[in-house]
């Protein structure tokens, strides 16, 4: 069928390239552009009139408040009186509401912009946060002053509110003030202009897409659909709202006549096909002669780096999703070509909206977690603590992808979850762990992160406000481990497993009276039935089921429950499946080659071999190759250990495409090499 002529045709070209195709909507298009758009009214996901005149109402005396305090301000530094009647300040939007598409509960993000006299760092952080702080209205008062663009974050009146601060190099703020005027940056800090930019890029994008509401239920539409696939949020190395935005506005751009049915299934086949580390740009990257950094990756060998870039469209031009990671990127993909597959089901009526909304389920998606546990003295230093820690996890990934070299790829959780049975303050994330598909598993392979483990809770024991009571523990846990208030309903969904009255047995006998035989059977059964191999060491010891005490952090893993290098333990039967609460983290093959246990619950050190055995390390960083033979009804253990391990690289040039950028702000495609290190490990001249 044709397209439709009754909706609005656009023959501008919007973007750095001509778009894909000027078809308008068929009637059938207009038809699913109804559905989808009913869905969402009834999916909730727009205010009504009460609340949004609420929102109004707090802008105005968030304005009214701020107002104020530059007056105050003014007159204590001793200005004329003049200077305090004329002294203003003023309250700007950003984010989704300022592009028109928040939702209820949504947090209203702001920036204060104040003259050239009033500063960030005691004005904004000292006086104001002690203003707000004796006010009725205001709770859960979060000052984040080291943040990349630093933000105080409460409620006002119930609603969650980002206030940002910008001093810009006038004595006098209009009321009028224009946002985009690029006199606004001279004499300005970086992160002054990175506040600023919230807005800026804001009204740059309206202006570069060709129909502002098609571009407005298509963006409402993929937020809701990220949020409920779990892959909606930046700092753990997902796609954030400006991201998404941009990402929506470039398919618009691509797209100009189409409507949003149209423009929800363009977006996931055009993305899906998309040559990462193409950047994604809505418009020619501008440069000017004020002197800031901005994203060029021939210029800037850190830009190169980046995996997914996604340029904002107004000066200085950066990328907005520095954050994204190798595994990040993957999971990403996996969710874009799943949506690509509903949608294509949907025009061709063999499924619905529903359908392309069907939440995650992040903890049947994975056999491995890593399990961080966030505890405090109180609700307020846990909302602190927690923020903390939850903007670290991105961190924790890079570091497991740079020790594992990409091998054991990790799906941070941006949800939180609290266990309410807990005396203390108390919450739970969660990071999901695979080994690389299509990776050959190789004998020696090393998945050891007890020391990356280490690194990071040094790193998040840096908080400039850590007190006493703030601790936070790693620890491993299987899929069938994972505690019973992560779930909605409280318990767990019901999954076909061994009967209860079997594990309990095993559990209750002690090592020396279970015959080698028995051990033999139910690795057995166990590698039928959960597709993978486990060999954990004879020495490891249970640890208490709750958190363990001390100071600041935790990876679980004590000295006492490390391997034994006793050579008394080379002939002990052990239990092939550990309690669940045993402390080895042990890395495990599948048969498939997709998810694998990569321990117990806490972290020792393993390495895998290609015949579904782990090889663990020693507390001396030693690696012992463990290997089971089944002698007289007993298991023994083999150990080959050797202190000559070492790594053995190999460099190999990559071709890869790369983007680049001439003076003009053009985009080219250029074949630059790079290394990439090949590994083995050697013990004793023998390559594993």
């Amino acid at each position: 069928m044709g397209s439709s002529e009754g909706v609005g045709t656009s023959s501008k070209q919007y973007g750095i390239t001509k778009p894909i195709s000027m078809a308008g909507p068929t009637v059938y298009d207009l038809q699913r552009t109804l559905e989808l758009e009913k869905f969402l009214a009834v999916s909730g996901l727009y205010e009504n009139n009460e609340e949004a005149a609420k929102r109004e109402e707090v802008l105005y005396r968030l304005g009214q408040i701020v107002k104020h305090w530059v007056k105050q301000l003014t007159r204590l530094k001793g200005y004329t009186d003049q200077m305090v009647e004329d002294a203003n300040a003023i309250i700007m939007t950003f984010g989704s509401y300022r592009l028109g598409v928040h939702g209820p509960g949504a947090d209203l993000d702001t920036i204060c912009i104040g003259p050239s006299y009033v500063n960030r760092e005691e004005d904004f952080f000292y006086t104001l946060h002690d203003i707000l702080a004796n006010m009725e209205e205001v709770s859960e008062l979060q000052p984040i002053p080291d943040a990349h663009v630093p933000v105080m974050k409460f409620k006002f009146d119930g609603i969650s509110i980002d206030l940002l601060y910008a001093s810009i190099s006038r004595l006098i703020v209009p009321e009028d003030l224009v946002i985009s005027d690029i006199t606004l940056l001279h004499n300005v800090d970086e992160p002054t202009v990175r506040s600023l930019n919230g807005c800026r890029v804001a009204d740059q994008i309206l202006k570069l897409v060709p129909n502002v509401e098609h571009f407005r239920t298509t963006l409402r539409c993929l937020k809701f659909w990220a949020k409920r696939r779990g892959i909606y949020s930046n700092v753990t190395g997902f796609l954030g709202g400006v991201n998404l935005a941009l990402l929506v506005a470039r398919v618009c751009q691509l797209y100009p006549n189409a409507v949003p049915s149209m423009l929800v299934s363009r977006f996931f086949r055009v993305y899906t096909q998309w040559r990462w580390p193409t950047p994604v740009m809505l418009c020619p990257i501008e440069e000017n002669q004020l002197g800031f950094s901005f994203w060029h990756p021939r210029k800037n060998p850190r830009d190169r780096s980046h995996l997914m870039p996604i340029i904002t469209p107004a000066y200085p031009c950066m990328n907005s999703s520095y954050n994204v990671s190798t595994s990040t990127l993957r999971v990403m993909m996996e969710q874009f070509q799943f949506g690509n597959k509903i949608c294509g089901d949907v025009e061709l009526n063999k499924g619905c909206w529903e359908d392309l909304f069907e939440p995650y389920s992040f903890f049947e998606s994975y056999t491995n977690y890593l399990q961080v546990d966030v505890v405090a003295a109180d609700v307020d230093d846990l909302r602190n603590w927690k923020g903390w820690v939850g903007s670290r996890l991105r961190q924790l990934t890079l570091m497991i992808e740079r020790d594992t070299f990409g091998k054991l790829q990790c799906h941070p959780y941006h949800h939180e979850y609290m266990d309410t049975s807990r005396q203390s303050a108390h919450c739970a994330f969660f990071v999901g762990l695979q080994r690389k598909k299509g990776e050959v598993v190789q004998e020696g392979q090393q998945f050891d992160i007890r020391g990356t483990i280490d690194e990071f809770l040094h790193a998040v024991n840096m908080y400039m406000f850590w007190k006493p009571e703030m601790e936070i523990f790693v620890s491993h846990v299987r899929r069938r481990q994972i505690p019973c208030y992560v779930f909605p309903d409280g318990y767990k969904r019901l999954r076909s497993s061994r009967p209860t009255s079997t594990r309990e047995n095993h559990k209750s006998f002690p090592k020396n009276e279970v015959s080698g035989t028995d051990n033999v059977e139910r690795i057995r059964k166990r590698k039928n039935n959960d597709g993978l191999g486990v060999r954990e060491d004879a020495t490891l010891k249970k640890q208490c089921s709750t958190l363990p005490e001390g100071r600041g952090a935790s990876s679980s893993v004590s000295d006492s429950q490390q391997l034994s290098s006793s050579e008394q333990e080379l002939g002990r039967t052990e239990s092939p499946e550990p309690a669940s609460n045993s402390s080895g983290f042990a890395s495990v093959t599948s048969d498939s080659g997709s998810s694998e246990d990569i321990g117990a619950d806490s972290m020792a050190g393993c390495a895998e071999d290609n015949t579904g055995g782990v090889d663990m390390m020693n507390n001396n960083g030693r690696f012992e190759s463990s290997t089971y033979e089944n002698v007289s009804g007993t298991l023994v253990k083999n150990r080959l250990t050797s202190s000559e391990g070492v790594f053995q690289h190999e460099l190999q040039q990559n071709a890869m495409l790369g983007m680049v950028l001439d003076s003009t702000g053009n985009v080219h495609s250029e074949v630059v090499q790079e290394p990439v290190i090949r590994h083995a490990l050697m013990f004793n001249n023998h390559r594993f």
